[in-house]
């Protein structure tokens, strides 16, 4: 019995699938762009604001999510999220007018994927006692695996049956995710009769610290969370991370990389590259995050970053050598930074409220992805430019690395004697 596989990592398996079809959801807007932009008419800054939509909810909803999962389960939360998915491309098909676009692809596409924000968080500290940062860092890593399989397959099927027959086939892969979970989830390791992996002791098993797990004690978690500085600086920090990311080159590389010439077709297959390095680096700086100290990992981790941004617009003036050098450095620094980030909230506040604390911090990254998404589409239209973007991004990036040097490591006792 001893040798059988824990149920653990069959949630973690179920889950890397879910995450995988939501970030190639949440990366289908840098393919669709420019088409939709070509069939309609519509300038840059349309699809930009509906990114933003997309990108607020996607971070704002993750706290509300982690309290419902609390309550009613991670099963019928997550199959929930990838019904209303399946639903809300669906319908994108039919759209007509931007607010269309805005409601179907911001709203419901933006609430769905946001039910999945803190779900690597609560499954590794549900289920996990040991190896809890190498299964954030796999989990994360999903988030490239979308990317690289869902960019190349949709702009190839954009090209040969058109926007809408691709739209229904993710629709499709989101309904199954819907069955996938309904089907194989479970909500706590009580529920198969176990204790977490490497967690011997009924203690090892998580609580939420929070009665009923209500909204109310969303709001109470951050209200307590809010008196400490480090909360900040994780937020701050973490407001940096999605700006630099998800809301810059997550959804505007694409159309930067086809105004120096390069097909829509190539530009796709980069970005997609980029997730083939970030798995690699996500999953390694999991392994790192229970090693080393969290902080100076994610020193590292910004300045790189930033340095690699502000090469970037001389990247695509010197051709292939100089892009595909951007395309290996910052791959490998995608997503990096996610384990350090849910290790230091884990140990700061405590296990029972990592989850909704770090889906208020995912909210910073969020609307850090926002700002950037919306912000340079407007700086493309007036300037005929992204250099200016990713000047700024990388400058910022700098600027993390200096904040995140001032989190403190202390324990998660000393957290709850300061709100009692």
């Amino acid at each position: 019995m001893k040798n059988r596989l824990h149920y653990g990592w069959i949630i973690v398996i179920v889950a890397f699938i879910a995450l995988l079809t939501g970030a190639g959801i949440r990366s289908t807007p840098s393919v669709l762009m420019v088409p939709l932009e070509g069939e309609f008419g519509w300038s840059r800054s349309v699809m930009s604001l509906t990114l933003g939509i997309n990108l607020v909810l996607y971070g704002l909803i993750g706290p509300f999510a982690a309290a419902l999962m609390n309550k009613y389960g991670v099963r019928k939360i997550i199959s929930s999220a990838f019904l209303l998915l399946a639903i809300g491309i669906f319908l994108t098909t039919f759209i007509t007018s931007p607010w269309q676009m805005h409601i179907f692809w911001g709203v419901f596409v933006g609430v769905g994927s946001g039910c999945t924000v803190v779900l690597s968080t609560i499954v590794a500290n549900k289920w996990f006692v040991k190896r809890r940062g190498l299964v954030v860092g796999i989990l994360t890593a999903s988030g490239a695996t979308g990317q690289l399989i869902f960019l190349p397959f949709l702009s190839h099927t954009i090209d040969r049956i058109g926007w809408k027959n691709s739209i229904s086939i993710i629709s499709a892969a989101a309904f199954f995710v819907f069955l996938l979970s309904a089907i194989l989830l479970r909500n706590s390791p009580s529920e198969k009769g176990l204790s977490p992996y490497g967690g011997e002791l009924e203690k090892d098993v998580p609580t939420t610290g929070l009665p009923n797990s209500s909204f109310s004690q969303v709001f109470i978690a951050l209200k307590d969370a809010s008196r400490s500085k480090d909360f900040w600086l994780l937020g701050i920090s973490f407001f940096i991370c999605g700006l630099s990311t998800n809301g810059l080159i997550g959804s505007h590389f694409i159309p930067a990389c086809i105004d120096f010439g390069f097909t829509p077709t190539l530009a796709a297959g980069m970005l997609a590259t980029i997730g083939i390095f970030d798995i690699i680096g996500t999953v390694l700086s999991g392994w790192l995050s229970d090693r080393f100290n969290n902080r100076w990992l994610l020193f590292w981790y910004y300045s790189l970053r930033g340095l690699s941004l502000l090469f970037l617009p001389w990247a695509f003036l010197s051709g292939y050598i100089g892009l595909w050098g951007f395309i290996i450095f910052y791959g490998l620094d995608w997503v990096a930074t996610v384990p350090p980030t849910v290790k230091l909230t884990t140990d700061l506040f405590g296990k029972e409220r990592a989850g909704i604390l770090f889906g208020w911090i995912m909210g910073f990254h969020q609307m850090g992805a926002a700002l950037a998404a919306f912000g340079s589409g407007l700086i493309r239209s007036s300037f005929d430019s992204y250099s200016i973007a990713f000047m700024i991004a990388g400058a910022l990036c700098v600027v993390g690395s200096g904040l995140v040097l001032k989190i403190n490591t202390t324990p998660a006792e000393n957290y709850e004697k300061m709100i009692s």
